[in-house]
């Protein structure tokens, strides 16, 4: 990968969290690009926003932890450009973004999604695109069924096991992950950008890409943009039954936006309660504790679909901070 000029209607956004072992790599590869790159660090505590001060990009460094969607709108109101491109600090770009911004050059795109591997060069299958979750394919993840039978039929269309990924042709998808994932201002600014209520993590990118879906907008994969994807890098310092906790709330904020009463009630809460029923029980009482009533609000909202049934957009519980 070489040196690309200069553009100045493209920024690179980069969330950090205590990102320092592998943020260095990432902006090396993003510097060729010759777009914007702006790093919005997460309250990082292992020294990130200071070695992030060292590359000739953008930082903003918050004092506090805003999770990753609120540090994605934080960096699109930060700056002009009309393509935004969300890269994980441990993806290493492979190759040009050009493609990527030809892709959403057409009016009918609202995101176009780049090619994850992993350190051997191999797609990253099941991860790299998925189709959007059903109320069944939910479920099989809260019971461990995908992960015990990797091959039955709703894993296998859930993760896009079909699909091809060898080819250098865009193709169109419903939900490529945001580690490599370019959208238009104008698609984030109708929307009015990722829901902050995932917090911190999970399940913000599949949403985005679900209420783009819902709009009319199309989701293109080009596989001619490759970058290499480490994963997990910011979670493995967090208990288990905290990771397990964020995953599962921001899969019932997600069940409650964009799923039936039926689906809801049929898949996805009878297999939440049979698998996390403790934890979560802990879990509500500490909400509970903190914000009072406006738990119970949010937790109404849950089970009914929100005030406005699947039309609540941003609603949810207050964020996790």
């Amino acid at each position: 990968m070489t040196q690309e000029p200069a553009r100045t209607d493209t920024t690179i956004l980069i969330v950090t969290y205590n990102s320092l072992r592998v943020v260095a790599e990432c902006l090396q590869a993003a510097l060729l690009t010759g777009a914007e790159i702006l790093v919005i660090d997460n309250a990082s505590t292992d020294g990130t926003a200071e070695l992030v001060g060292t590359f000739p990009v953008r930082l903003i460094a918050n004092r506090e932890n805003r999770g990753f969607a609120g540090a994605v709108n934080q960096g699109v109101r930060a700056t002009t450009a009309k393509y935004l491109l969300l890269l994980n600090p441990d993806a290493v770009l492979l190759t040009g973004i050009d493609a990527l911004r030809e892709a959403c050059l057409r009016p009918s795109v609202g995101a176009a999604a780049g090619l994850l591997t992993g350190a051997e060069g191999q797609p990253q299958t099941g991860f790299t695109v998925r189709r959007l979750p059903t109320p069944l394919a939910l479920s099989f993840e809260v019971l461990g069924l995908n992960r015990l039978f990797p091959r039955n039929p709703v894993n296998w269309r859930f993760r896009c096991f079909d699909l091809e990924l060898s080819g250098t042709a865009p193709v169109s998808v419903e939900q490529p992950a945001g580690a490599l994932l370019m959208f238009r201002r104008d698609g984030w600014e109708a929307l009015g950008g990722f829901d902050e209520q995932f917090h911190p993590l999970w399940f913000e990118d599949v949403d985005f890409c679900a209420r783009l879906k819902g709009v009319g907008k199309q989701i293109l994969l080009v596989p001619e943009v490759v970058a290499k994807h480490a994963g997990a890098h910011s979670i493995l310092n967090m208990a288990l039954e905290i990771r397990r906790l964020y995953w599962y709330g921001s899969l019932l904020r997600y069940a409650a936006k964009h799923f039936s009463p039926t689906g809801r009630k049929l898949f996805v809460y009878p297999s939440f309660w049979a698998r996390c029923s403790a934890p979560w029980r802990a879990f509500r009482a500490a909400e509970v504790e903190r914000y009072g009533q406006k738990w119970h609000g949010w937790r109404r909202d849950v089970f009914s679909g929100g005030r406005d049934g699947r039309k609540n957009v941003n609603g949810g519980a207050p964020a996790i901070r």
